[in-house]
Protein backbone atom coordinates (compact mmCIF):
# COMPACT_ATOMS: atom_id res chain seq x y z
CA UNK A 1 0.00 0.00 0.00
CA UNK A 2 1.18 3.52 -0.74
CA UNK A 3 1.08 6.61 1.46
CA UNK A 4 1.10 10.20 0.30
CA UNK A 5 1.28 13.72 1.64
CA UNK A 6 2.36 13.95 5.27
CA UNK A 7 2.70 10.18 5.49
CA UNK A 8 5.30 10.12 2.72
CA UNK A 9 7.27 13.00 4.30
CA UNK A 10 7.19 11.24 7.70
CA UNK A 11 8.34 7.99 6.05
CA UNK A 12 11.51 9.60 4.67
CA UNK A 13 12.13 11.49 7.94
CA UNK A 14 11.98 8.18 9.84
CA UNK A 15 14.36 6.52 7.38
CA UNK A 16 16.90 9.36 7.75
CA UNK A 17 16.45 9.38 11.53
CA UNK A 18 17.09 5.65 11.75
CA UNK A 19 20.24 5.89 9.62
CA UNK A 20 21.71 8.51 11.98
CA UNK A 21 20.51 6.52 15.00
CA UNK A 22 22.18 3.37 13.64
CA UNK A 23 25.54 5.12 13.12
CA UNK A 24 25.52 6.55 16.66
CA UNK A 25 24.37 3.22 18.14
CA UNK A 26 27.12 1.30 16.35
CA UNK A 27 29.70 3.83 17.58
CA UNK A 28 28.52 3.51 21.19
CA UNK A 29 28.35 -0.28 21.04
CA UNK A 30 31.72 -0.62 19.30
CA UNK A 31 33.46 1.70 21.75
CA UNK A 32 31.87 -0.03 24.74
CA UNK A 33 32.80 -3.52 23.51
CA UNK A 34 36.35 -2.41 22.73
CA UNK A 35 36.79 -0.93 26.22
CA UNK A 36 35.15 -3.99 27.81
CA UNK A 37 37.06 -6.73 25.99
CA UNK A 38 40.22 -4.91 24.91
CA UNK A 39 43.47 -6.53 25.97
CA UNK A 40 44.55 -3.53 28.05
CA UNK A 41 41.17 -2.69 29.65
CA UNK A 42 39.31 -5.93 30.31
CA UNK A 43 41.38 -6.60 33.43
CA UNK A 44 39.67 -3.67 35.16
CA UNK A 45 36.36 -5.55 35.14
CA UNK A 46 37.93 -8.49 36.98
CA UNK A 47 38.89 -6.34 39.97
CA UNK A 48 36.06 -6.34 42.51
CA UNK A 49 37.15 -3.02 44.04
CA UNK A 50 36.68 -1.27 40.69
CA UNK A 51 33.29 -2.74 39.76
CA UNK A 52 31.56 0.44 40.93
CA UNK A 53 34.06 2.86 39.38
CA UNK A 54 33.00 5.49 36.85
CA UNK A 55 34.94 3.72 34.10
CA UNK A 56 33.13 0.40 34.54
CA UNK A 57 29.74 2.11 34.81
CA UNK A 58 30.44 4.27 31.75
CA UNK A 59 31.49 1.31 29.60
CA UNK A 60 28.42 -0.68 30.68
CA UNK A 61 26.15 2.25 29.81
CA UNK A 62 27.76 2.53 26.37
CA UNK A 63 27.13 -1.15 25.61
CA UNK A 64 23.52 -1.10 26.85
CA UNK A 65 22.67 2.19 25.15
CA UNK A 66 24.22 1.12 21.83
CA UNK A 67 22.31 -2.17 21.89
CA UNK A 68 18.98 -0.45 22.64
CA UNK A 69 19.53 2.07 19.85
CA UNK A 70 20.18 -0.70 17.33
CA UNK A 71 17.03 -2.56 18.42
CA UNK A 72 15.03 0.64 17.94
CA UNK A 73 16.56 1.08 14.47
CA UNK A 74 15.56 -2.45 13.42
CA UNK A 75 11.88 -1.86 14.24
CA UNK A 76 11.90 1.70 12.86
CA UNK A 77 13.52 0.90 9.53
CA UNK A 78 11.45 -2.24 8.97
CA UNK A 79 8.21 -0.45 9.82
CA UNK A 80 8.95 2.66 7.74
CA UNK A 81 10.38 0.95 4.64
CA UNK A 82 7.78 -1.84 4.49
CA UNK A 83 4.91 0.21 5.96
CA UNK A 84 4.23 -2.28 8.75
CA UNK A 85 1.93 -0.87 11.42
CA UNK A 86 2.88 -3.39 14.12
CA UNK A 87 6.62 -2.65 13.80
CA UNK A 88 5.93 1.10 13.92
CA UNK A 89 3.91 0.67 17.11
CA UNK A 90 6.82 -1.15 18.81
CA UNK A 91 9.16 1.55 17.49
CA UNK A 92 6.92 4.26 18.97
CA UNK A 93 6.84 2.61 22.41
CA UNK A 94 10.64 2.30 22.50
CA UNK A 95 11.05 5.91 21.36
CA UNK A 96 8.70 7.09 24.09
CA UNK A 97 10.76 5.41 26.82
CA UNK A 98 14.00 6.76 25.33
CA UNK A 99 12.60 10.30 25.21
CA UNK A 100 11.48 10.08 28.85
CA UNK A 101 14.94 8.77 29.82
CA UNK A 102 16.59 11.68 27.98
CA UNK A 103 14.57 14.27 29.91
CA UNK A 104 15.16 12.51 33.25
CA UNK A 105 18.91 12.10 32.71
CA UNK A 106 19.23 15.71 31.55
CA UNK A 107 17.47 16.95 34.69
CA UNK A 108 19.57 14.76 36.97
CA UNK A 109 22.81 15.82 35.28
CA UNK A 110 21.86 19.48 35.70
CA UNK A 111 20.88 19.14 39.35
CA UNK A 112 23.97 17.06 40.23
CA UNK A 113 26.52 18.78 38.01
CA UNK A 114 29.29 18.65 40.66
CA UNK A 115 29.00 14.91 41.17
CA UNK A 116 28.77 14.19 37.45
CA UNK A 117 31.84 16.31 36.79
CA UNK A 118 33.83 14.40 39.40
CA UNK A 119 32.74 11.07 37.88
CA UNK A 120 33.81 12.22 34.42
CA UNK A 121 37.15 13.32 35.87
CA UNK A 122 37.53 9.86 37.39
CA UNK A 123 36.74 8.31 34.01
CA UNK A 124 39.47 10.43 32.40
CA UNK A 125 41.97 9.43 35.11
CA UNK A 126 41.36 5.75 34.33
CA UNK A 127 41.94 6.31 30.59
CA UNK A 128 45.10 8.29 31.38
CA UNK A 129 46.50 5.50 33.57
CA UNK A 130 45.71 2.85 30.96
CA UNK A 131 47.52 4.80 28.25
CA UNK A 132 50.60 5.42 30.37
CA UNK A 133 50.87 1.70 31.18
CA UNK A 134 50.02 0.28 27.75
CA UNK A 135 50.68 3.04 25.18
CA UNK A 136 47.63 1.76 23.29
CA UNK A 137 47.26 3.99 20.21
CA UNK A 138 43.46 3.75 20.34
CA UNK A 139 43.41 5.12 23.89
CA UNK A 140 45.91 7.76 22.73
CA UNK A 141 43.45 8.89 20.05
CA UNK A 142 40.72 9.13 22.69
CA UNK A 143 42.94 11.22 24.97
CA UNK A 144 43.94 13.48 22.08
CA UNK A 145 40.26 14.08 21.30
CA UNK A 146 39.56 15.01 24.94
CA UNK A 147 42.64 17.23 25.15
CA UNK A 148 41.83 19.14 21.98
CA UNK A 149 38.14 19.48 22.84
CA UNK A 150 38.82 20.90 26.33
CA UNK A 151 42.22 22.45 25.61
CA UNK A 152 43.90 20.71 28.53
CA UNK A 153 46.93 18.45 28.94
CA UNK A 154 47.13 15.34 31.07
CA UNK A 155 47.05 15.10 34.84
CA UNK A 156 49.55 17.90 35.52
CA UNK A 157 49.67 20.14 32.46
CA UNK A 158 53.38 20.75 33.04
CA UNK A 159 55.25 20.15 29.79
CA UNK A 160 58.50 19.03 31.46
CA UNK A 161 56.95 16.20 33.48
CA UNK A 162 53.76 15.37 31.62
CA UNK A 163 53.77 11.75 30.40
CA UNK A 164 51.20 12.19 27.60
CA UNK A 165 52.28 15.55 26.19
CA UNK A 166 52.34 14.06 22.67
CA UNK A 167 48.53 13.94 22.81
CA UNK A 168 48.16 17.53 24.08
CA UNK A 169 47.08 20.48 21.91
CA UNK A 170 49.43 23.24 20.78
CA UNK A 171 50.01 25.95 23.41
CA UNK A 172 48.28 29.27 22.74
CA UNK A 173 50.82 31.53 24.43
CA UNK A 174 54.21 31.63 26.10
CA UNK A 175 52.91 30.54 29.50
CA UNK A 176 51.18 27.50 28.05
CA UNK A 177 54.55 26.28 26.77
CA UNK A 178 55.43 25.86 30.43
CA UNK A 179 52.12 24.80 31.97
CA UNK A 180 48.66 24.13 30.57
CA UNK A 181 45.38 23.47 32.43
CA UNK A 182 45.23 19.89 33.70
CA UNK A 183 42.31 17.82 32.44
CA UNK A 184 40.63 16.51 35.65
CA UNK A 185 40.14 20.05 37.01
CA UNK A 186 39.14 21.33 33.57
CA UNK A 187 36.51 18.61 33.19
CA UNK A 188 34.92 19.45 36.55
CA UNK A 189 34.99 23.19 35.83
CA UNK A 190 33.65 22.90 32.30
CA UNK A 191 30.83 20.55 33.25
CA UNK A 192 29.86 22.73 36.20
CA UNK A 193 29.91 25.95 34.17
CA UNK A 194 28.17 24.41 31.15
CA UNK A 195 25.57 22.39 32.99
CA UNK A 196 22.72 24.32 31.30
CA UNK A 197 24.25 23.52 27.90
CA UNK A 198 24.49 19.83 28.81
CA UNK A 199 20.86 19.85 29.91
CA UNK A 200 19.93 21.59 26.65
CA UNK A 201 21.66 18.84 24.68
CA UNK A 202 19.67 16.17 26.51
CA UNK A 203 16.40 18.10 26.12
CA UNK A 204 17.12 18.74 22.43
CA UNK A 205 17.81 15.07 21.84
CA UNK A 206 14.57 14.21 23.61
CA UNK A 207 12.71 16.71 21.39
CA UNK A 208 14.11 15.00 18.27
CA UNK A 209 12.86 11.67 19.61
CA UNK A 210 9.42 13.24 20.11
CA UNK A 211 9.43 14.45 16.48
CA UNK A 212 10.28 10.94 15.31
CA UNK A 213 7.51 9.62 17.57
CA UNK A 214 4.97 11.99 15.98
CA UNK A 215 6.08 10.97 12.47
CA UNK A 216 5.72 7.32 13.42
CA UNK A 217 2.17 7.98 14.63
CA UNK A 218 1.21 9.86 11.44
CA UNK A 219 2.63 7.12 9.21
CA UNK A 220 0.94 4.38 11.22
CA UNK A 221 -2.39 6.21 11.01
CA UNK A 222 -2.17 6.52 7.23
CA UNK A 223 -1.27 2.85 6.89
CA UNK A 224 -4.32 1.92 8.98
CA UNK A 225 -6.61 4.12 6.87
CA UNK A 226 -5.22 2.70 3.63
CA UNK A 227 -5.74 -0.88 4.80
CA UNK A 228 -9.34 -0.24 5.89
CA UNK A 229 -10.49 1.68 2.79
CA UNK A 230 -12.38 -0.28 0.05
CA UNK A 231 -10.50 -1.34 -3.03
CA UNK A 232 -11.76 -0.42 -6.52
CA UNK A 233 -11.01 -1.85 -9.95
CA UNK A 234 -10.72 0.90 -12.56
CA UNK A 235 -11.02 -0.16 -16.19
CA UNK A 236 -9.38 1.74 -19.00
CA UNK A 237 -9.39 1.40 -22.76
CA UNK A 238 -6.71 -1.32 -22.68
CA UNK A 239 -8.65 -3.50 -20.23
CA UNK A 240 -10.43 -6.42 -22.00
CA UNK A 241 -14.19 -5.94 -22.00
CA UNK A 242 -16.29 -8.20 -19.85
CA UNK A 243 -18.03 -11.02 -21.64
CA UNK A 244 -21.68 -10.21 -22.36
CA UNK A 245 -24.12 -12.31 -20.35
CA UNK A 246 -25.95 -15.04 -22.24
CA UNK A 247 -29.68 -14.33 -22.67
CA UNK A 248 -32.04 -16.47 -20.72
CA UNK A 249 -35.01 -18.06 -22.43
CA UNK A 250 -38.24 -16.29 -21.63
CA UNK A 251 -40.00 -19.35 -20.30
CA UNK A 252 -38.79 -22.81 -19.39
CA UNK A 253 -41.44 -25.49 -19.15
CA UNK A 254 -40.82 -28.74 -17.34
CA UNK A 255 -41.36 -31.85 -19.39
CA UNK A 256 -44.59 -33.71 -18.81
CA UNK A 257 -42.64 -36.94 -18.87
CA UNK A 258 -40.85 -35.91 -15.67
CA UNK A 259 -44.07 -35.12 -13.81
CA UNK A 260 -46.86 -37.16 -15.47
CA UNK A 261 -49.51 -36.51 -12.81
CA UNK A 262 -48.95 -32.74 -12.39
CA UNK A 263 -49.64 -29.67 -14.42
CA UNK A 264 -46.72 -28.13 -16.31
CA UNK A 265 -44.60 -25.74 -14.23
CA UNK A 266 -43.41 -22.56 -15.87
CA UNK A 267 -40.14 -21.03 -14.63
CA UNK A 268 -39.67 -17.32 -15.10
CA UNK A 269 -36.03 -16.12 -15.01
CA UNK A 270 -34.95 -13.41 -12.60
CA UNK A 271 -34.39 -10.01 -14.06
CA UNK A 272 -30.76 -9.19 -14.84
CA UNK A 273 -29.50 -5.94 -13.32
CA UNK A 274 -26.70 -4.23 -15.17
CA UNK A 275 -24.19 -2.63 -12.78
CA UNK A 276 -22.22 0.19 -14.42
CA UNK A 277 -18.45 -0.01 -14.11
CA UNK A 278 -16.47 3.21 -13.81
CA UNK A 279 -13.90 3.64 -16.55
CA UNK A 280 -10.74 5.72 -16.29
Amino acid sequence: MAVDGCGLVCKYILILFNIIFAVVGLAFLGLGLWLRFGQDTRGIFDIDALNSSAFVIGVTVLIILGSIMLIVVVFGDYGACNEKKCALQVFSVLLFFLAVAEFVIGGLAYSNSDTVGLKLGEFYTTLYTLYVNSQDPAIGVTLAFIHNSLHCCGMTGVALVELVKQTCPKPDGFMEHLVMPNCPATIVTVFDSRAPLVMGIFVGTGALLIVALICSGVLSSQIRQASSSPQYIILNSSTPSLAAPQPYPQHVTASNNSFPNQDPVVFTPLSVVNIPVAQA
